[in-house]
């Protein structure tokens, strides 16, 4: 193949979680109702966390920002492949590429820190409960949040500047959305310098948050052990385990995804792991933390009883 200059691709060819032509009416349904229960089930989330006043707390602050990372991380990639699904035409513009794997970065990054300040949370609640108001407050929370949103900004614009710098020998991405590995893989030499950002300074940043959490949970395993408690045991079980789930399942796919030299990328298989933190993990956040949570199946109940009274309240009944 012939190297092509990256000033003449002016558009990338997507081409999408399968080649069979076949397949696609089926991943279009079912993509889309992944898509729909991800949406609806986070954007209730968030309507709970904020509204009821039993979850006016610093960690439901924390987790409705989490659900609002899941709604805008999968409306990033999942609309456009929908639409692309269906259609002859899979062309994004390298402009419009750039901004989508910038805007990924940005918000699958953000998604680690906030599971740290989760961690953090649930360390000085469990290990230090007599000054977690003093400690955790919701200005501290929005604090962090919008320190961390700094720091993945700027990490994931340095990312999409040095892409824009590479040289590509094709525009055909295999992949449903422009992600850093499969444009890596399409340039014309082997981007070292990404590589090593990759492994450096992507490190400090994306899984960074990781090693604090292990640290976090280690502090609070310590600290469980010396109670020789059961019921100490069970009640950090029940307030920890949504969490550490949650952990496992973003964990699991980014070492799974970035944490390796592009010569054993396998995108086909990479395209079937990043549907699943795209709209997968999404999809089940708000199950796992509405399913194990009682608080938060508390104010769902108090939620629906307020709906369904307000469904049921005739303007005319009172003057009967």
């Amino acid at each position: 193949m012939a190297t092509r200059n990256r000033t003449e691709v002016t558009e990338f060819i997507l081409l999408g979680l399968s080649s069979w032509p076949e397949m696609q009416p089926i991943i279009f349904g079912v993509v889309l109702a992944m898509y729909l229960v991800a949406i609806m089930g986070n954007a209730l989330l968030v309507t709970v966390a904020l509204s009821d006043p039993k979850l006016q707390t610093p960690m439901y602050f924390l987790l409705s920002q989490l659900s609002f990372i899941d709604i805008f991380l999968t409306t990033i990639t999942i609309p456009q492949m929908l639409v692309h699904t269906l259609s002859v035409n899979k062309t994004i513009s390298f402009n419009r590429c750039m901004i989508q794997l910038f805007f990924f970065m940005a918000v699958g990054s953000m998604e680690g820190h906030l599971l740290a300040a989760m961690a953090y949370d649930r360390y000085v609640a469990i290990c230090d409960p007599l000054r977690y108001s003093a400690i955790i407050s919701r200005c501290f929370c929005l604090r962090i949040t919008l320190t961390s949103w700094v720091v993945v900004s700027l990490n994931s614009l340095l990312y999409s500047v040095l892409v824009t710098h590479l040289t590509f020998c094709g525009n055909q991405v295999t992949h449903f959305f422009c992600d850093i590995t499969p444009l890596l893989k399409l340039s014309c030499t082997r981007p070292m310098v990404n590589e090593m950002l990759i492994f450096t300074e992507g490190v400090a940043v994306v899984v960074s948050p990781f090693f604090f959490i292990l640290g976090s949970y280690a502090r609070i395993g310590v600290a469980i052990a010396r109670l020789h408690s059961v019921a100490a045991l069970r009640k950090a079980l029940s307030t920890c385990s949504s969490h550490i789930l949650v952990v496992l399942l973003l964990y699991g796919s980014v070492v799974r995804m970035y944490l390796r030299p592009s010569s054993s990328y396998d995108l086909e298989q990479d395209r079937q792991v990043a549907i699943f933190y795209t709209v997968v993990t999404p999809m089940l956040n708000p199950l796992i933390y509405s399913l194990r949570n009682q608080e938060v199946k508390g104010a769902l109940q108090r939620l629906s009883r307020k709906l369904f009274i307000l469904g049921n309240f005739q303007p005319g009944s009172q003057a009967n």
